[in-house]
């Protein structure tokens, strides 16, 4: 079969790797890619927000299913916009329904749908620029630190943690009257904070049955033992010690099966991943977010661990035939290190030659994979992003994998290169 994948960045070349090692797969185009998906299946210039010409290619190339990697085409509906249109209503489109992806695109929607149907989460209220007085007053009455979320899509920094009541208040009027992240802070979800070790559950479901895939743990900030701004992310590790199988076990009865059925009964369309960031605390889960795919840098830890075939199990997505479909994992460890350019989460240089590609591909126990990468005109590759690279590492055991990871990383170079070299030291300590 053709395939279609939508994205450009490491997830997405994590995706390309899984899905060209299946059988079934005749061809593999990725819109618009990077570097690193050119050399493994064909880059589209198309932008997955293009739903017309994203349609008219489906068309000509004879693709039987489409995977969209990032949020963006999900909540500006590009399933929707498929089952609309009688060319390409049969193709299968691997994601939510624009309703569906409420879920990720206001935090105010997915809030009062866990809130419906049961779902363990921090107590919360939502404000808007005409209810900003009423906002700084609730603050008075939160504990601190206090949890401001922009509602909308912010690229993974709509979430700020205040310390203090001052900064809360002030941030606040930053986000709801300074627009502080745009359109995505016109409404503002203050949140409880909850205080415990985070961790990320993924979900594949055809919106009947569902498959629990390989937990991991990601790293938001920029700076070592988790100091700086936010990021996309900087590292994952999987699997995580201290979601053991009693705590996966309440977290399928407690959040995975209310949130599929929650779905179910409000008639909302969902074949598609669903990642939940959750809170252990005390043993118990708590939902901090969901997104509606799969994580980034989280999926370059989590699909190298699943054996069985990747793309059999999209397919029985598309088809609705998902509880037909055998999930293996394997048993050893991976660990996720990003590279990124130096600058970043704020402003940072593209175009710098990358060095060492060749070394770092060829290493047996880890993978590269490419982010914000792009072939120049020189046939070179150099950097086209924040977060340029990302590096897998795979052994018996966190302590193996890590060691496996950052033996690749020092392979590779260019100018004002960054990464965490902290990655997965608080999991060795726990386990230890």
């Amino acid at each position: 079969m053709n395939i279609l994948l939508l994205g450009s960045g490491g997830r997405e070349h994590a995706f390309a790797w899984k899905i060209v090692n299946s059988p079934k797969c005749t061809k593999l185009f990725v819109a618009p890619g990077n570097a690193g998906t050119s050399s493994i299946a064909e880059n589209v210039d198309l932008s997955p927000n293009d739903f017309e010409k994203i349609s008219a290619f489906v068309i000509e190339k004879n693709i039987a299913l489409v995977v969209v990697g990032p949020e963006e085409p999900l909540v500006k509906g590009i399933v929707d916009y498929f089952e609309g249109n009688e060319k390409v209503s049969h193709i299968p489109v691997i994601g939510p329904s624009q309703k569906g992806a409420h879920l990720e695109g206001s935090k105010d929607f997915s809030k009062k749908f866990m809130e419906r149907h049961g779902v363990p989460t921090a107590a919360s209220r939502t404000f808007t620029k005409e209810s900003l007085e009423e906002g700084l007053e609730y603050l008075t009455t939160q504990t601190l630190p206090i949890v401001l979320k922009a509602d909308g899509l912010a690229a993974g920094k709509g979430v700020l943690i205040c310390t203090t009541l001052e900064e809360a208040k002030s941030s606040l009027k930053e986000m709801l009257v300074d627009n502080k992240f745009g359109e995505a802070s016109s409404k503002v979800v203050i949140e409880q904070y909850l205080d415990g070790i985070e961790l990320s559950v993924f979900v594949a479901t055809d919106g009947i049955s569902y498959r629990i895939l390989p937990e991991a743990k990601d790293y938001k900030r920029i700076g070592e033992n988790d100091q700086g701004l936010n990021t996309g992310g900087m590292g994952a590790v999987s699997p995580v010690p201290f979601a053991d199988q009693e705590f996966l076990s309440k977290v399928e009865e407690k959040v995975v099966k209310p949130t599929v059925n929650g779905l179910k009964e409000e008639g909302i369309k969902y074949n598609g991943f669903l990642f939940i960031g959750l809170m252990n605390i005390n043993g118990e889960p708590f939902v901090i977010e969901y997104n509606v795919r799969m994580g980034d840098p989280e999926t370059q830890a989590v699909l190298p661990r699943i054996k069985s075939d990747f793309l059999e199990m999209l397919v029985h997505m598309g088809q609705k035939t998902l509880e037909s479909y055998d999930l293996e994992i394997h048993s050893f460890a991976a660990t996720t290190v990003v590279l990124v350019a130096g600058g970043y989460p704020e402003s940072y240089k593209k175009g710098d030659k990358i060095e060492g590609l060749q070394s770092a591909d060829g290493e047996e126990h880890s993978i590269l994979f490419h982010a914000g990468t792009k072939s120049s005109e020189e046939n070179t590759v150099v950097t086209n992003g924040g977060r340029v690279l990302a590096v897998t590492g795979m052994g018996d055991g966190v302590a193996i994998a890590l060691e496996n990871a950052y033996n690749t990383v020092s392979k590779v170079c260019w100018n004002d290169l960054y990464f965490r070299r902290d990655i997965g030291q608080d999991i060795l300590k726990l386990i230890k």
